[in-house]
């Protein structure tokens, strides 16, 4: 870079410059993976993405100058305080021709979120640009969580596991899933989670399932082993997630949103069967693609999911200022 760049506060003349950004690192994530959806390759479409989160409130960002061009931009904006006294990063947050210019962006933009009691601070970086992921780890920020993708199976790839069975759920096993709705949680309060997230009620759980069993938008399938149930897992499309969004949700995929097996269970190949049925579940409905994403500090989902064939495409990353 010739000169340094100026640092300042992002401004609605600059929405223009910031799209073309956006929309050149998205197109050369979609070089790589190509599931994302192509809308966002668009500089109108990320000017839209960017003007959503500038319209959140008590949203900042900032913008560096280079002479006459605009070579980065950031802006983050709080949700909800079950994530703490927070500010967040989203897909659509942040762009910059260099990768080391974010540092520089997050300097002065931090200033101001932590001034304004904001310390928890929350990134959704590509995962395939590792030069960007490696200048956020310099900035004090550590690895959270995964959003992943990869291609439905083909025919004959289905799996399998000896002595368990993969089946539709049915009423008469709402106990169970209830029950297991609160092992993945509960599971994540534990070591090396230590999610602080509030967990559900077991009357919560079931209540929801008595209500919400008969909707077709999800699939629902349990794992039996000697005629008990020892696991679930949900398949849905990915415009249902309320977690992907924005230039991370690739339209028109698969999502598998939800898989748990009971403590007892676990290490028995279970969880790996009921992915495997998600998987040929979205072939079979016709989806060319399936989601998912854990917790990187969840030690079973982050060896699993990777296994089955998953690939990183966004990272959330975490900084706590204590």
């Amino acid at each position: 870079m010739a000169t340094h760049p100026t640092i300042v506060a992002f401004a609605e003349e600059h929405l223009d410059a910031a799209a073309e950004l956006l929309a050149a690192r998205h197109e050369a994530q979609r070089r790589v993976e190509p599931g994302l959806d192509p809308a966002y390759e668009a500089a109108a479409a990320t000017r839209s993405e960017i003007e959503r989160v500038r319209g959140r409130d008590d949203a900042s960002g900032v913008v560096a100058v280079a002479g006459d061009r605009i070579v980065g931009f950031l802006v983050g904006a709080p949700l909800d305080e079950s994530w703490g006294p927070n500010v967040w990063v989203p897909p659509a947050g942040h762009a910059v021709t260099e990768s080391e210019l974010i540092r520089d962006l997050y300097s002065v933009a931090a200033e101001r979120w932590v001034a304004e009691g904001r310390t928890s601070h929350y990134a959704m970086v590509p995962a395939i640009d590792t030069e960007l992921v490696d200048a956020w780890f310099r900035l004090g920020f550590g690895h959270q969580h995964v959003h992943a993708i990869r291609e439905a199976p083909g025919p004959g790839e289905d799996g399998g596991m000896p002595g368990i069975e993969i089946r539709r759920a049915r009423r008469e096993d709402i106990d169970a899933l209830a029950a297991l709705d609160l092992a993945l949680p509960q599971h994540q309060v534990l070591s090396p989670v230590f999610s602080r997230l509030p967990l559900p009620s077991l009357e919560e759980s079931r209540a929801e399932w008595e209500n919400d069993f008969d909707d077709s938008r999800f699939t629902t399938f349990v794992a039996e082993r000697d005629g008990d149930v020892v696991g679930s897992a949900v398949g849905c499309a990915i415009e249902l997630s309320s977690t992907h969004t924005s230039l991370a949700l690739p339209r028109g995929s698969a999502f598998l949103g939800f898989a748990a097996v009971f403590p007892a269970k676990r290490g028995g190949g279970a969880g790996r069967a009921l992915g495997e049925q998600v998987l040929a579940w979205a072939r079979d409905t016709g989806y060319a693609h399936v989601v998912t994403d854990w917790r990187m500090t969840n030690l079973t989902s982050s060896r699993t999911w990777p296994r089955l064939g998953f690939r990183p495409t966004f990272y959330r990353l975490f900084r706590a200022i204590a």
